[in-house]
């Protein structure tokens, strides 16, 4: 019976795809006919087909493929995903339009090219401006005092970026950037909040993106923990050995003490104890803390911001999270403002300082409407309370 309702789901959400897809079509081809006239049907659909499933048609015979086909696909699909989303809003609102337009007597093609053209206008904004959001990050600055002593220390410099996604779209370049920025901040420590890699990790190692991850510099080192991409691909062993590989240690469900002055906590990611990718699942806070000198700052690691809470009822002094993309592509991030109590920026809870970042990479269409690609520059002064 669970089955039978597993299939139908997928069934149904199929269905809801390929009528999208359709419909985005048809509207095209109206569009096409009102300019040009007598498109051939055969033509446009071929073409159109291999367009809107060029992500899937990527996915399934990657490795049938050459590369470079395969690697185009990826990249067509990817932007396709954005089109698909901006269509369901638009292409509405546009055919009522042309039926306004047509209803005060404008003939049909007339109606359908001016509504039509504007339509493409508005692709193109969205595309180009998105796509520059997407990749130029900026740096966010954050400074949070912790009112505890760090041993000798009197403030630390934080660098993070979550989200990377490293794989085929976000590439050699874009993280050689990240690397150049990272370091430029001169921080004292760098901290990779999950989803490092976008799902596969044999494009981390097909074009050796460990020996560019390496390149960050800073005093204490760079720690990162897995995401929840980590776990859809499935090779976190292996994904593990190579950051280890590249001297940055993942934690999972691990804490680091570092120069006797503060701890690092690094959780495991909530898809741990989903059951979904047959893995055991991950500790509680309390469970991560109980054994620490909690008189010295935490600074925890959580890919997703769902348990801040739990932090701070359990001694974290500063959280880091990412996951959300703050929606990555308008209005999604309405979405995500309702499933997270924080989905990107700063929350003071009780002691706890809890930060969202709306992340480095992108997943799926490298585009970001909703959002900006952000490198985290996060300062805490610690200042113990006078007794």
């Amino acid at each position: 019976m669970r089955i039978f309702r597993l299939i139908s789901r997928v069934v149904v959400v199929l269905l809801i795809f390929l009528g999208l897809q359709f419909y985005i079509g048809w509207n095209g081809i109206q569009f096409l006919d009102a300019w040009f006239g007598g498109v051939s049907d055969v033509l446009f659909w071929t073409f159109y087909w291999i367009v809107a499933m060029s992500y899937v048609i990527s996915r399934l015979l990657e490795r049938v493929l050459p590369g470079r086909i395969a690697l185009w696909l990826k990249w067509i699909g990817s932007y396709w995903f954005a089109i698909l989303q901006y269509s369901v809003l638009l292409l509405p609102v546009a055919d009522l339009s042309v039926w306004v337009l047509r209803s005060a007597s404008l003939p049909k093609d007339t109606s359908i090219m001016i509504v039509g053209t504007v339509i493409i206008a508005i692709y193109a904004g969205i595309l180009l401006r998105g796509s520059w959001n997407a990749w130029n990050p900026i740096v966010r600055e954050y400074t949070v005092t912790v009112n505890k002593r760090a041993g000798d220390l009197k403030q630390l410099r934080i660098a993070a970026a979550s989200d990377l996604h490293l794989g085929t779209v976000v590439g050699r370049r874009y993280l050689s950037l990240l690397v150049d920025r990272v370091n430029e901040l001169k921080p004292d420590i760098v901290l990779l909040p999950g989803d490092v890699i976008d799902d596969d990790v044999e494009p981390f190692k097909r074009f050796d993106f460990g020996s560019i991850i390496k390149g960050f510099k800073s005093r204490f080192g760079t720690y990162a923990v897995l995401g929840n991409h980590e776990y859809i691909g499935g090779k976190i062993e292996e994904f593990i050995a190579l950051m280890e590989k590249a001297g940055i240690p993942v934690l999972t469900d691990e804490t680091v003490k570092i120069a006797n002055s503060f701890y690092i906590v690094g959780r495991k990611d909530k898809a741990a104890g989903s059951g979904r990718f047959g893995k055991k699942g991950r500790l509680a806070v309390r469970e991560l803390v109980e054994d620490l000198d909690q008189s010295l700052p935490l600074i925890m690691m959580d890919h997703q911001p769902s348990a801040i809470s739990e932090a701070a009822d359990n001694g974290i002094d500063l959280s880091l999270h990412g996951h959300t993309h703050r929606g990555q592509m308008a209005p999604n991030h309405f979405l995500t403002r309702r499933l997270f109590e924080l989905d990107w920026g700063y929350l003071r809870k009780g002691n706890l300082h809890a930060i969202v970042s709306s992340g480095y990479g992108t997943w799926g269409p490298p585009i970001r409407t909703g959002s900006r690609s952000e490198i985290l520059n996060i300062t805490v002064n610690f200042a113990p309370l006078e007794s």
